[in-house]
């Protein structure tokens, strides 16, 4: 497994009454899923939530950074933000963060599937 398991398990603990939470291995870290919706990562032993427009300010306001990896020309920030470390020990707080990445990511898997074609 590339992810640390106890981490792993926090964070289905953290976020499971979101609905069914499975972490899954990919790029040398995990992706974190909610009813096949990928919402969180993990790299190395940081976790990262999906944000948007809105959310962005408030991970702004607490100095929370994006997730950003080495592409093949320079580094490529991602949606996704650095989740506050304190939330490891506030449980109710960290579903609050959780609900609102879903909905960041649902929002965005929706968006995807909306997209017009070309006309053929």
């Amino acid at each position: 497994m590339p992810h640390d398991a106890a981490l792993a398990a926090l964070i289905e603990e953290l976020f499971g009454p979101l609905g069914a939470v499975a972490v899954r291995g990919m790029f040398g870290g995990a992706g974190v899923f909610c009813d096949g919706v990928m919402f969180a990562l993990i790299a190395g032993d940081t976790i990262y939530l999906k944000a948007d427009a809105r959310s962005a300010k408030r991970f702004d306001a607490e100095g929370l950074e994006a997730f950003v990896y080495q592409g093949k020309r320079k580094p490529v920030a991602m949606s996704y933000r650095r989740m506050p470390e304190r939330l490891l020990d506030e449980p109710d707080e960290a579903l609050a963060w959780g609900r609102e990445a879903l909905s960041a990511a649902q929002a965005a898997a929706s968006a995807r599937t909306k997209k017009p074609r070309g006309k053929g």
